[in-house]
């Protein structure tokens, strides 16, 4: 699959500047909030009536749709619409079950952003919602993956939104999921605390069957649910042995650490079996967790392949070379793991 164009909403300046703006913004605390733009291709009249993960999906996805043609919409996301979710659910407590607010249900589905964004578009194509945790985005691929093999598209919109839902937030803080103490982004992993902090955002992309003026390439993609190591790195060995590469052809690992003391490991255990050599990059201390996470990865490691300085920040081993293959590998909470396998054209 080859990534024609792609746009991202993130806590970061990916949407209003170029790439990173100047230099990546630092925050304090468990909460990234994205930084969102003035969403100038939804009408007002729409807009005022969106929640926030419909609005960032749509403000990243709709300047896409509006320059490609395309056969589908895929969209991946867990925690997006969770907020209007529960505020439905409050609302049936609230009014005794009697009349409620319609748009709060209808934005409190999973499926809202796809099924918007088709509306706007007016693409009666594939629609797909992937509602599957931490791989939510790899599934998206696959599904696209199938419909190019099949022939049934040759251009699918494809992305990811979450947004940090309150009640949800609370869920994975009292879980442990999230850090409890006041910490800075720049010294996130060396914070020896449980917990990661927070993202949201949206990232959105153009896929195509051909290479018709690529940014890059995704080779490929996979996934495992409770691996061991040995699982794990027998995954990855699979992987580059079905696309031809060794370990010597990865130019760079992109690692989903995100500062928990409690899951880290996986990425150090990973690197040190598999990769011993090879430089390290991160995006969670760009981002945040998210359960998407990994299509966060994907549009950084594409603009890093495309010829973007890597920021400071992110450099976690130091890199020699070149990037033009970067393999992505990345896990939610310890128990969903993904890799997406990226090259530069």
């Amino acid at each position: 699959m080859y990534i024609k164009d792609l746009t991202c909403i993130s806590p970061q300046k990916t949407f209003v500047d170029d790439f990173f703006g100047s230099e990546p913004v630092i925050y304090t605390g468990s909460q990234l909030k994205a930084i969102e733009p003035a969403y100038e291709s939804i009408p007002n009249s729409q807009l005022r009536r969106m929640g926030k993960s419909n609005r960032m999906a749509t403000g990243a996805a709709m300047p896409l749709l509006q320059k490609h043609k395309t056969d589908g919409i895929i969209i991946g996301t867990t925690d997006g619409g969770m907020e209007d979710c529960h505020r439905f659910l409050n609302q049936i407590i609230q009014y005794e079950e009697g009349t409620l607010t319609p748009t709060n249900f209808v934005q409190g589905s999973p499926s809202s952003p796809a099924g918007g964004l088709a509306l706007m578009s007016v693409n009666s194509g594939y629609n797909n919602t992937h509602s599957n945790k931490g791989v939510s985005f790899e599934n998206c691929l696959m599904d696209a993956d199938l419909l190019f093999l099949e022939g049934r598209a040759k251009s699918l919109l494809v992305g990811c939104v979450e947004e940090i839902s309150q009640a949800q937030y609370r869920i994975e803080t009292l879980a442990g999921y999230i850090k409890k103490d006041e910490v800075s982004t720049d010294k996130l992993f060396s914070s020896q605390t449980p917990g990661a902090v927070n993202g949201e955002g949206a990232a959105m992309f153009v896929l195509e069957a051909e290479n018709d003026s690529a940014i890059a390439e995704i080779i490929d993609f996979d996934m495992i649910s409770f691996p061991t190591l040995d699982d794990l790195i027998a995954k990855a060995k699979l992987l580059l042995k079905r696309n031809d590469l060794t370990i010597s052809d990865i130019d760079a690992l992109m690692l989903g650490y995100s500062g928990d003391d409690n899951s880290d490991h996986w990425y150090d255990d990973f690197a040190k079996s598999l990769f011993p050599e090879v430089g390290v990059l991160s995006f969670k201390n760009l981002f945040g967790e998210t359960p998407s996470a990994s299509s966060f990865a994907t549009w950084f490691a594409a603009q890093l392949v495309s010829g973007k300085a890597v920021p400071p920040l992110a450099v976690q081993k130091p890199l020699s070379g070149e990037l033009k293959t970067i393999l992505i590998y990345n896990h939610y909470q310890g128990n969903q793991h993904g890799f997406v396998l990226l090259r530069k054209i």
